[in-house]
């Protein structure tokens, strides 16, 4: 079934139910919003492989997210079972692993929250943000080479 949602960046959108997902905890900051679904802004050059996690009742809250595995690819957070339990059943065809972005208005500060991810699975389309217990992974990340790396790559160049 379809519903139609107001988002920040994408106007009003028509959304398939099986692309929510459920926080049952809600994010940090905003514990009480429970609903989100990803959106894609293919539009954007300048920042490729970004998404937005985009709260469904919350019109306002869309964070830009990204891979871990874009901005440091040897990513591998110790997590306890307990804290994905809710999840679940998790494997590799379908977990999501995805952090949240800063993107100033200078894109040579861009960082990503490595201490912060967001644990999807997309079978059950239920989420989690941890916090990550390891002083390796910091909360503003700046991954601006990787990115330049990345898009280059991309390019063929």
């Amino acid at each position: 079934m379809d519903m139609l949602v107001n988002t920040r960046h994408f106007g009003e959108i028509d959304l398939d139910e099986n692309k929510i997902i459920y926080f049952e905890n809600g994010i940090l900051g905003f514990e009480e919003y429970k609903k989100y679904t990803l959106l894609f802004d293919q539009e954007d050059e300048e920042r490729p492989d970004i998404s937005w996690l985009q709260s469904l009742d919350e019109v306002t809250l869309a964070i830009p997210v990204v891979s871990p595995f874009l901005v440091k690819p040897d990513f591998n957070p110790v997590v306890e079972d307990e804290l994905l339990r809710s999840l679940g059943e998790l494997s590799e065809d379908n977990i999501v692993v995805l952090v949240s972005v800063t993107v100033p208005a200078d894109i040579e500060s861009i960082s990503a929250n490595l201490k912060a991810p967001f644990i999807i699975n997309s079978d059950s389309r239920k989420g989690a943000q941890i916090i990550i217990d390891n002083p390796e992974y910091e909360v503003k990340y700046n991954f601006y080479n990787q990115l330049a790396a990345h898009k280059a790559a991309k390019e063929g160049k």
